[in-house]
């Protein structure tokens, strides 16, 4: 397992990755968040049934994205960002407990732009899906 922090510029409170359990530069990554219930999101999103916001899984497979993405040394100096999402889909309510089982899949990729498709699970049922578009730029 690798420290996610070791790949990507993320940082607490929105580092939103707990491992990165494999890495294929360029290619692919898996990992894990786990949901300890502490997250303050969890106070406000929902009184009484607290409920992980579908936008922070998708923001979490983006960051396991970026790891596949910085992990290969033809985009060192680079810092990914968000381009758009495309077919989001929340399929099953994520809790204060759970740990979402993350993989993405890098498609398309060039100097200035990728592609990704990215799943989230728990217990081996999809949480979310959804394909992530990111630019390119300087890191600094």
């Amino acid at each position: 397992m690798t420290d996610p922090a070791s790949l990507i510029p993320h940082r607490a409170p929105f580092l939103l990755l707990t491992d990165v359990t494999s890495v294929e530069p360029g290619v692919r990554a898996t990992g894990t968040w786990t949901l300890t219930g502490e997250e303050a999101f969890f106070a406000g999103h929902f009184p009484g049934r607290p409920t992980l916001p579908g936008v922070l899984m998708v923001e979490s497979l983006a960051q396991l994205g970026a790891c596949a993405v910085l992990a290969d040394e033809r985009f060192a100096g680079k810092l990914p960002l968000f381009g758009g999402i495309d077919s989001a889909r929340f399929r099953r309510q994520v809790s204060p407990g759970d740990t979402l089982e993350l993989s993405v899949e890098l498609g398309r990729m060039s100097a200035r732009a990728g592609k990704g498709q990215g799943t989230a699970t728990v217990n081996g049922e999809t949480a979310c899906e959804a394909g992530l578009l990111f630019v390119l730029v300087d890191s600094a």
